[in-house]
């Protein structure tokens, strides 16, 4: 199992500017605690989660550190000029000296299609072509440079379980993507359809809302308030309302907003949370039911200094009891 981490760089109260440079320090952290990943979203015309370009910030911490994976969660495909992305890709694994895992989705907030001139129909087609034109730039075609340092970059399609896109990721080779919300039952259904097409299980990138503290019910209500807000944002951004903002003195109001929100509940139920052999058990759960597993933690948590904490008893407490297990 590969453990990582996801940022989405949330501005909860604070500026554009400390947000993105948080989350290149928290990136810096997981690597100094030992995490393989770290996974960076890709969102436009939010004023919460402040990451428009993916790639600028990868970048920048490429330079900052030396072990850790950099993965995109996803470059929204659709958006871009695939011989551009290609472009950047093959610049970040050089950049990085081999640690980028590029990740795809499709997008479709109502403000990206219309701003990016999409049509919601196309989406899909279009994410299938400049994913499969891109690896043509990569590695086929003589005049592209530079070329990536890997011989082969990663690729990950993220998926809700569309067979559509799990069929093009079996075909291909690529691994899947599976956002916050994905129950096991859909991750199993998902990675044996693949296995009947492809011949063999994929590597499956699985995001967990996550938080630990002494009680159950102290966890639950710290990841809430950060999860809620983070979906009710994202629902601003699909229907083109104003964009909520975030007041640290409002967590009771923001509980009990939670049956407006999009789909928190989901995150919620399927979210590692708990003390640590609470969580132990949910994870080991997961590694007895998914092959090649990535998982990778979203901390469910508003505040930095918090956040660290988490992490870091994650790997000191956590992890050693998850390899004792595996042994």
């Amino acid at each position: 199992m590969k453990l990582g981490i996801f940022l989405l760089t949330e501005r909860y109260g604070s500026s554009a500017t400390l947000a993105i440079h948080n989350d290149i320090e928290m990136a810096c952290y997981a690597e100094e605690l030992g995490f393989d990943e770290v996974w960076f979203a890709e969102h436009h015309f939010n004023n919460f989660s402040v990451i428009p370009n993916p790639s600028l910030i990868m970048a920048c911490t490429a330079v900052k550190t030396k072990n850790i994976r950099l993965g995109s969660a996803a470059f929204l495909a659709p958006f871009y000029n695939p011989t551009r992305l290609a472009e950047e890709i093959a610049t970040l694994d050089n950049l990085s000296f081999g640690r980028i895992n590029a990740g795809f989705a499709k997008g479709g907030f109502t403000l990206d299609m219309e701003n990016f001139e999409k049509s919601p129909e196309s989406l899909r087609t279009e994410m299938f072509a400049n994913i499969k034109s891109i690896e043509s730039k990569l590695y086929e075609e003589a005049t592209f440079e530079p070329k990536p340092m890997q011989k082969k970059v990663p690729f990950y399609v993220a998926t809700f379980s569309t067979h559509e896109s799990v069929k093009f990721a079996a075909q291909n080779g690529y691994g899947l993507m599976f956002s916050q919300g994905a129950t096991l039952e859909e991750c199993e259904v998902v990675q044996e359809f693949y296995k009947n097409i492809a011949g063999f299980y994929p590597q499956i990138v699985l995001m967990r809302v996550f938080s630990m503290a002494s009680d159950s019910k102290r966890a639950y209500e710290r990841a809430v308030v950060a999860t809620d807000h983070f979906v009710k944002s994202m629902r601003a951004v699909q229907s083109k309302q104003e964009q909520p903002s975030f007041n640290k003195r409002n967590y009771d109001a923001l509980l009990s907003q939670r049956h407006e929100f999009f789909d928190a509940q989901k995150f919620m139920k399927v979210a590692l949370i708990g003390n640590e052999e609470e969580i132990v058990e949910q994870i080991s759960n997961i590694q007895r039911r998914i092959h090649n597993l990535h998982l990778v933690l979203k901390v469910g948590a508003t505040d930095t200094r918090v956040a660290r904490i988490m992490l870091q008893k994650f790997m000191q407490k956590i992890k050693p009891k998850l390899q004792k297990e595996n042994k």
